[in-house]
């Protein structure tokens, strides 16, 4: 009889150690260890947790540690390591602490599983917390994997976020260097594509791009949140495929096919088509080149260039942690192309980028404040980047001055062309007065709708309508603007006789 009684008391431990395994089971497939932690705890009264190598907790407990209960398990876990032991039970000022290790597969160093209970501790109490570390093992390993996946992604993330910085700053060969850990390889030539869309999907676009655009290199653009970068190769036909729903929820911008080291000016073509894209049904549109008035002006604009930023480019740093001449010159292209934001382009604290522009003003002798200035700064950066020959010795004696080079024929027959979108006989008047008193008052909203009488979000409706005339970006960096008031002030030193009639309204004192 009582032999009988013993088999039916063990048959039912034997059950109810099953069921408890089972629920600690379900725990972890609801939520991984904390659930399973918190379940020892309800069915124990005891003070679970999990330390790591450090001795702190690795997943804390449900309730506050005292000290008795953090010394007590901190001597556990000594005890375990020095003696190499497979558990151990303390007793000491009326607690009774367990300490036990997780299995540690592949290398991972697994935590400790202890458990602090007041005296006498429940009978089950090490058999349940034998029987966790089972299941706390395997639920804690799928999380370690998770953290380091992430952390693996985010690494990713990160480097390919730098090669774009390097790319988008002239710095091709590190660009390579770098990239060359990761895949796909850095083609030859590339098209840029911005995507404008909710930032929330950011990340969700990311992922359904990288499987349609083969071959691209896709990441969150460093300066605007709201937009994506998606670098493809540009030795075939512009890409085609994109995924459902994407053109539906997006703007999509793109450029030409460029050589990798012109990525700048990729990613600038794709932002002007951007400001197209906005105004089109069809949510995207493909760059529309334009004559560079750099070019336009040939050599000549090549001494005046030189000439321009040879306080710069002489210029030697007195300390060591004041810029030289190559980070001056990075800084003054990074903000005529982004103003404020070239902190996020640069990476760069806003102070930073302030001294640096004082510093710029002063060797340049300029106001960057003023629109003049800005678009004479942009000028000659474009011009030295676009590496364009000076006139042989002897074919230009005298230093050209802008004015000067703005009143070649054919730079007034450039500036018609830039204007010629917003002038057309089918376009409001009203556009194009707003554009040139945009650009005569330092392209600032407030003073230009205080000067034509109507309101700020008026004014930014017409500016809007003119971004999508000229296919050109205006109210956002890389913008426009600077083009567009070389090309008026071209007009404007223009013999009336040399402008169009229908251009004569633009004109004026500048």
């Amino acid at each position: 009889m009582h032999g009988d009684l013993r088999a039916d008391t063990a048959a039912v431990g034997r059950i109810r150690r099953a069921d408890d395994v089972l629920d600690m089971q379900r725990a972890a497939r609801k939520g991984g260890t904390g659930p399973v932690l918190r379940w020892l705890a309800g069915r124990t009264g005891a003070t679970v947790f999990l330390m790591n190598s450090a001795r702190t907790p690795a997943h804390p407990p449900h309730a506050p540690l005292g000290d008795a209960e953090r010394g007590l398990a901190l001597r556990g876990a000594r005890e375990l390591a020095e003696r190499r032991l497979g558990s151990v039970a303390i007793d000491q000022d009326g607690l009774t602490c367990i300490v036990l290790p997780l299995d540690g597969s592949r290398g991972a160093a697994a935590p400790l599983l202890a458990a602090v209970v007041p005296r006498p501790a429940p009978p089950e109490l090490p058999l349940l917390l034998a029987d966790a570390t089972s299941v706390l093992s395997l639920s804690w390993l799928a999380e370690h994997t998770r953290r380091k996946q992430h952390r693996l992604r985010i690494a990713e993330a990160g480097t390919r976020e730098a090669v774009m910085h390097l790319l988008l700053n002239g710095h091709t060969s590190a660009a390579r260097q770098i990239a060359g850990a990761l895949r796909p390889a850095l083609p030859a030539m590339v098209r840029v594509y911005v995507i404008e869309g909710p930032p929330r999907v950011r990340g969700q676009l990311v992922g359904e791009l990288t499987d349609v655009a083969e071959g691209a290199w896709i990441v969150p653009c460093p300066v605007y949140a709201d937009h994506l970068f998606m670098l493809a190769p540009g030795d075939g036909a512009p890409a085609q495929v994109w995924p459902p729903g994407l053109a539906a929820a997006c703007w999509i911008g793109e450029s030409s096919a460029v050589p990798l080291r012109e990525t700048a000016t990729g990613y600038a073509q794709a932002f002007h088509a951007l400001a197209a894209a906005r105004g089109r049904p069809e949510r995207q549109a493909s760059f529309v080149a334009n004559p560079d008035l750099a070019l336009t002006i040939g050599p000549a604009t090549a001494t005046w260039a030189q000439a321009f930023l040879s306080p710069i480019r002489t210029h030697r740093a007195r300390r060591a942690q004041d810029p030289d001449s190559a980070e001056l010159l990075a800084t003054a292209a990074s903000w005529v192309s982004f103003h404020s934001r070239a902190t996020a382009h640069l990476n760069i604290h806003r102070n930073t980028l302030s001294a640096r522009l004082t510093c710029i003003q002063e060797l340049l002798g300029v106001d960057l404040h003023r629109l003049a200035d800005q678009a004479a700064l942009a000028l000659a950066l474009r011009t030295i980047a676009a590496e364009i020959p000076p006139p042989p010795e002897g074919d230009g004696e005298t230093l050209p001055t802008l004015d000067e080079l703005l009143l070649l024929p054919r730079v007034g027959l450039w500036a018609q062309q830039q204007f010629r979108p917003v002038t057309a006989p089918d376009v409001p008047a009203c556009i194009a007065e707003t554009l040139t008193t945009w650009l005569r008052l330092d392209a600032r909203i407030g003073p230009t709708a205080a000067a034509l009488s109507i309101s700020t979000s008026a004014m930014r409706k017409r500016l809007t309508r003119s971004e999508a005339l000229l296919k050109r970006s205006l109210l956002r960096s890389p913008s426009a603007v600077h083009d567009q008031w070389l090309a008026l002030r071209a007009l404007d030193l223009a013999e009336p006789s040399e402008v169009p009639r229908h251009f004569a309204g633009l004109s004026g004192s500048a």
